[in-house]
């Protein structure tokens, strides 16, 4: 999936300051990110593909200073197949987007919809509302993009039309406090809070927490550029010294946006013959931009608006009112099938803190217990789980819902686990159908082509910086139901070598038959962080 590259001439700032999620010391945290030499693997069972090809292809000079880590299972017997370096903590990326999938089809469950509400004061007979009015954000990551929301403003600024109101006697609140802790996931980095695959995570998100910017040259050289934003209103602030060039000096598009700044630097230069160029960026305050999108639809319905749109944030508490007017989200299995094909940050970071604060209201906390954050709620609903399935707990570092954070580990046995556990729940079919096919859709459509895997491989990618891995399920040539976890860390491609995703593929690509695959047609290399 192509990305924007958003550049700057300053350093950005350094490591996000949220703390982690696990009750782990950071000594032990950091001790578990350098392991020990890699280990012989060892063929546990008799196996339809060929261990030695794999140990061929891994033993490649090439790899001497990267880790890899695999871990092959049989569904069809219940086997652990093959094993190399399993039982080490490696960098998930975003196939720790299982984990929080599993969580979150476990409880709350598939049919889960997550409500927006409008809530309010008392309505008098001439259609006056004492305010505030308050547009309250329940955590739906698919507000304003889904069938069922797209039209959300219209339809809420109807319900209250529906109830008499002409008037609203007070400031219409933004509130997203129904999540309690910092915005972002433990470990997220700063470089990646401005793109759409680092959107703020918010219980009141809207249009996936992104704003669309398109920057266009002016008709005369030395003129300043042109620059629009969708929605109008999502960035307060566009500090721009972006000026019209010479056709032959090319773009040098530069877009910075410091952590808790509401201003958008734009500086540098767009050619006069350059088509319009088109970015995607993080919304400083999701909240803030649902609440004037849905005083515009106030005013259309032909609602005034006495007060102001306020936004209210954690650590204040959700307020109160009568319920006026609510839309639904999508079930929960169609928010997480988008979440995971699309490897969407957004979606599971938001579904993570909604199964936290669900965790939290079934084991309340004694009054003298430190605070614990909607995120870490969602930690502790993933160890539980993890309990739950037979899972050795001390094998997954759980830092965040999406794999962003580089302090998210895990142990390759610990993922063909989960997998295999997944496919005895009642929810199996939605955690399934929930992974990228090969060769045919999500993160995976440009993989595996004219291969075995196409269509057959189901498996979610995890990639970013060093990182590249592989987990989910495959049918071998010879018929065998296998789950599968490849991760490959510590690995720069030398010059001419193939990409890093190509070298995971190959892997995978040894499950479904004996012998070294070709070179697999269609096969992409994926540099942006934790996008996929």
């Amino acid at each position: 999936m192509s990305r924007p590259l958003l550049r700057s001439t300053a350093c950005l700032l350094a490591a996000l300051f949220c703390s982690h999620l696990t009750a782990r010391p950071a000594a032990a945290q950091a001790d578990s990110a350098v392991p020990p030499p890699t280990r012989l693997a060892t063929v546990v069972a008799r196996a339809g593909f060929d261990p030695s090809a794999l140990e061929a292809f891994m033993g490649q000079a090439r790899f001497a200073h990267a880790r890899w880590g695999v871990a092959v299972q049989s569904l069809d017997t219940g086997r652990l197949l093959y094993v190399h370096d399993a039982d080490r903590l490696m960098q998930t990326a975003s196939t720790a987007k299982l984990f929080t999938a599993a969580t979150v089809l476990d409880q709350p469950g598939p049919d889960f919809r997550i409500a927006t509400r409008l809530l309010g004061g008392r309505i008098d007979a001439s259609g006056r509302m004492q305010g505030p009015l308050v547009l309250q954000g329940m955590g739906d990551p698919t507000l304003g993009v889904a069938a069922e929301t797209r039209d959300w403003a219209r339809q809420l600024a109807g319900q209250l039309a529906a109830h008499g109101v002409r008037q609203v006697q007070g400031d219409l609140i933004a509130d997203d406090t129904w999540f309690s802790g910092p915005p972002y996931g433990a470990g997220w980095e700063a470089e990646d809070l401005q793109t759409w695959f680092g959107a703020t995570p918010s219980a009141l998100s809207v249009n996936e927490n992104v704003a669309e910017l398109t920057v266009e040259p002016a008709n005369r050289i030395g003129r300043p550029a042109g620059l629009v934003l969708k929605p109008e209103k999502a960035i307060p602030r566009i500090d721009s010294h972006l000026d019209t060039s010479r056709p032959r000096e090319g773009n040098a598009i530069n877009l910075f946006r410091a952590p808790g700044s509401t201003t958008l630097e734009a500086f540098g230069r767009i050619s006069l013959r350059s088509p319009a160029q088109h970015y995607k960026l993080s919304l400083p305050d999701p909240a803030r931009t649902a609440g004037l999108l849905l005083a515009d639809a106030l005013r259309a319905q032909g609602i005034r608006l006495d007060g102001r749109v306020e936004v209210r944030h954690w650590p204040d508490r959700p307020l109160a009112g009568a319920l006026l007017g609510q839309v639904m989200s999508p079930p929960l299995a169609d928010i997480l099938q988008q979440g995971l094909k699309r490897s969407q940050n957004l979606y599971l970071q938001n579904l993570l803190q909604i199964a936290g604060n669900q965790y939290a209201a079934a084991h309340p906390a004694a009054d003298d217990e430190d605070f614990t954050s909607s995120a870490e709620s969602g930690a502790h609903a993933v160890h539980a789980l993890l309990r739950r399935a037979g899972l050795d707990t001390d094998e997954v570092q759980f830092s965040d819902g999406t794999g962003m954070s580089r302090r998210s580990l895990a142990t390759p046995r610990a993922l063909v686990g989960l997998l295999a556990w997944a496919t005895t729940r009642p929810w199996a079919a939605s955690f399934r159908e929930g992974l990228p096919v090969a060769a045919e859709d999500g993160t995976l459509t440009a993989h595996f082509h004219d291969s075995p895997a196409a269509d057959n491989l189901q498996a979610k990618t995890g990639s970013m910086s060093l990182v590249h891995c592989l987990a989910g399920y495959v049918t071998s040539t010879q018929g065998e139901h296998l789950a599968f976890a490849i991760m490959l860390n510590n690995y720069v491609a030398p010059a001419g070598a193939p990409s890093i995703s190509h070298d995971v593929d190959q892997v995978a690509l040894l499950l479904t038959r004996d012998g070294v695959p070709e070179q697999v047609r269609g096969s992409v290399s994926h540099h942006a962080a934790a996008a996929d």
